[in-house]
């Protein structure tokens, strides 16, 4: 016989326990669905009227092409002064560095060949004088039937080469520094800076010297020799624009041009040398100092193109931030090709005509990823 037995009825307590069961469980799925509905990011107005707002642009590619080198003389606007007489140099009055006038007393070479020069002006005058006078009296005798037409040709022969002995001398001696107390002045032809200087007071030098007395160099421009490696030679050509910075002045770049392409390479370091010409404000350039050279090489190759500002780079990837309202900002992740200093060219990820953020953009990706 199977036996039958009442159910329990429930409680106060248990139904008090039920309802506190039920009553977490649904609060506990409304904080879900509260978690999953987020606020959409809005920029503030305040920030919104600064923020530079960039386009994207679609142009030829340009690869930037950089060269170590270091800062040189133009050799076109330097002067060596080589002695043109023997002497004893005395009252050498600069040094290496000093800035010169054109015309500007170097030093004083006491010669004897100078006092040559003079002594050889004073008998050349000394001649003219005598032969102007000897003229002078054929021609009074040949008037008074006393001297023939030869007398007078060989007076006025006499005369004239004492003028010309006359003029070379005078030549000589302004070659030499028209100084006529038997001194040479080195004087500088240029304005400039002394590059290089090879003597000291009471330094005997002669006319075949090997090394210049003096080097002056015009500072106003100078020269950037960079190395070129033979997988960019066909990438750079004479004419190319050219941006130069330096480790004494990192943040300026000074603009050039390619003067000059060697054409042959280095036996030992396999490199071509290239020429860059640079203007030198203030003359701040400094011979010997290192430089880098910069030479964009464009392409006949389209390219989407941005600021570089743009670019977030988090995580190993570059990412941009697209603007399309207040309330409509989106994090775009980004295939860059190449950055070329102020301009980045951009694979995939952007199209022309998208507004990009381009100031304040870490800031706002923050806000964005919290």
């Amino acid at each position: 016989m199977t036996r039958i037995f009442p159910m329990k009825r429930s409680t106060p307590i248990h139904q008090l326990i039920l309802a506190v069961v039920l009553l977490n469980l649904f609060a506990c799925k409304s904080n879900e669905n509260n978690e999953d509905v987020r606020v959409p990011y809005t920029v503030p107005d305040s920030l919104m009227k600064t923020l530079v707002i960039d386009t994207v642009k679609i142009s030829n590619l340009t690869y930037a092409i950089k060269f170590n080198g270091a800062v040189d003389f133009n050799t076109d606007k330097m002067i060596n002064i080589f002695p043109l007489i023997s002497g004893t140099v005395q009252d050498v009055n600069v040094m290496q560095g000093d800035q010169v006038k054109a015309g500007q007393v170097l030093g004083i070479v006491k010669s004897a060949e100078v006092a040559n020069y003079n002594a050889a002006l004073i008998n050349a005058e000394t001649n003219v004088r005598l032969t102007a006078k000897q003229l002078d009296q054929q021609q009074d005798l040949f008037k008074s039937g006393l001297a023939s037409k030869v007398d007078i040709t060989s007076a006025e022969v006499n005369y004239e080469q004492a003028l010309a002995a006359r003029t070379a001398a005078q030549k000589i001696l302004r070659i030499n520094g028209n100084n006529t107390s038997g001194e040479y002045l080195i004087k500088s032809p240029i304005d400039g800076f002394i590059v290089q200087k090879n003597v000291t007071n009471s330094m005997s030098i002669r006319t075949d010297n090997n090394l210049p007395m003096f080097t002056v160099s015009n500072l106003k421009n100078v020269w950037v020799e960079a190395n070129v490696y033979e997988e960019n030679i066909g990438k750079v050509h004479e004419g190319d624009e050219a941006e130069v910075t330096t480790i004494s002045y990192p943040d300026k770049v000074f603009k050039g041009k390619v003067d000059k392409l060697m054409n042959v390479l280095d036996p030992n370091s396999k490199v071509m040398k290239m020429k860059v010409v640079l203007d030198n404000p203030g003359f701040i350039l400094k011979p010997q100092m290192f430089a880098t050279v910069t030479v964009n090489n464009t392409e006949n190759q389209q390219a989407i193109r941005i600021s570089s500002t743009d670019l977030i780079f988090d995580h190993s990837q570059y990412y941009v931030i697209i603007l399309k309202g207040p309330k409509e900002v989106q994090i775009r992740s980004v295939d860059v090709a190449s950055i070329n200093g102020k301009v980045a060219y951009i694979k995939n990820g952007v199209s022309k005509g998208d507004r990009l953020i381009g100031s304040q953009a870490v800031l706002i990706y923050g806000s964005l990823n919290n």
